[in-house]
């Protein structure tokens, strides 16, 4: 049951580095950075990551607003993970 972590950033002049840490001590051996807006859903790396999930893996992020800012949003993430037999943990 791999960990993947998922870090994301808004503005280039922010760090992943303290999510990447805590992921990392959480267990994560793969995670996947983005710097995007949390508003907007098209994000590519998350995209893939979530293409890249299977059954058993652990989708994991620092705080939940890394992932979705809205709660319709997190509910399509979770229920795709679902769907692939995979979990989500923050």
């Amino acid at each position: 049951m791999p960990l993947i972590g998922y870090a994301r950033v808004s503005t280039e002049d922010q760090t992943p580095l303290p999510q990447t840490q805590t992921l990392r001590s959480a267990g994560c051996a793969e995670i996947h950075e983005e710097q995007a807006s949390g508003g907007n859903r098209a994000r590519p790396v998350l995209a893939r990551v979530l293409e890249r999930v299977g059954r058993g893996d652990t989708l994991v992020v620092v705080r939940i607003d890394r992932l979705a800012r809205s709660l319709s949003h997190l509910l399509e993430v979770v229920e795709r993970l679902e769907a692939r037999g995979a979990f989500f943990r923050s």
